[in-house]
């Protein structure tokens, strides 16, 4: 089993799995990783993609540059790694590929929404790429986890609430409350044996969801419930 970091020069004495250097940012770091790994090993039998960085604020106050750098981490990252392996996996003949992606990629979560249309694309396109590979031998998935207590909020990058802004104070209500929601999460090891689970499937089905039982019904409310209802539903939890 193989992890990848950004930077291995910052875990000198980890030694629970190899660590190859990757940073799905840059396309170059992609393949010297996949390249060695497939050398070291001479197949590749699953990916799990879990790359992924959170953003909030209101859209209209969200720098372009910051919109982008979170679709190149949570979209267009995990996509190029997945077309690093797909030739292995097509010579082999086998492969999974899991794609982590969110429970919030199923909604437009306000001053979560460039976050919700990241993880979105990402299940759209799996959902495309699993038709496209089908005839390899190659299964593909995604995997949607809610919230769970991780650090994933020191690394988010956030729109600072400004007192001018007329989104000031139901934004800093709303950042509030999932700050909260992450630090009041599940234990990830319930992702980390949902993947098992996955990993153990012969057939896997195109979407698993992993969280809170309101999290996971949320998904089937938006499909069952009158599009204005679910608004209303999704407002009244905000307090907008």
């Amino acid at each position: 089993m193989y992890g990848t970091t950004r930077n291995l020069d910052k875990y000198p004495d980890f030694k629970d799995f190899k660590l190859l250097e990757l940073d799905v940012r840059k396309r170059e770091s992609i393949v010297t990783a996949i390249s060695q790994l497939i050398e070291n090993e001479g197949r590749i039998d699953v990916l799990v993609n879990n790359a992924g960085v959170g953003i909030t604020g209101p859209i209209e106050e969200t720098p372009l540059e910051e919109i982008s750098n979170v679709f190149n981490v949570n979209f267009q990252g995990p996509l190029a790694v997945v077309s690093a392996v797909l030739p292995q996996m097509r010579k082999q003949g086998s492969g999974l590929i899991i794609n982590i992606t969110s429970i919030a990629g199923f909604m437009g979560l306000p001053y979560r929404g460039i976050y919700s249309a990241s993880k979105g694309a990402l299940e759209i396109a799996t959902e495309a790429l699993r038709l496209e590979t089908k005839e390899f031998g190659i299964r593909i998935t995604t995997l949607a986890p809610g919230d769970y207590a991780t650090n994933i909020a020191y690394g988010r990058y956030h729109v600072k609430p400004n007192q001018n802004s007329p989104y000031f104070e139901k934004y800093e209500a709303t950042l509030k409350s999932i700050n909260d929601s992450v630090d009041d999460g599940g234990d990830p090891i319930e992702v980390g044996r949902k993947v098992h689970e996955i990993i153990c499937t012969k057939n896997p089905k195109l979407s698993y969801k992993v969280g809170a039982r309101l999290q996971k019904l949320s998904i089937s409310l938006k499909k069952m419930l009158p599009q204005k209802m679910f608004e209303k539903l999704l407002m009244k939890h905000y307090k907008l």
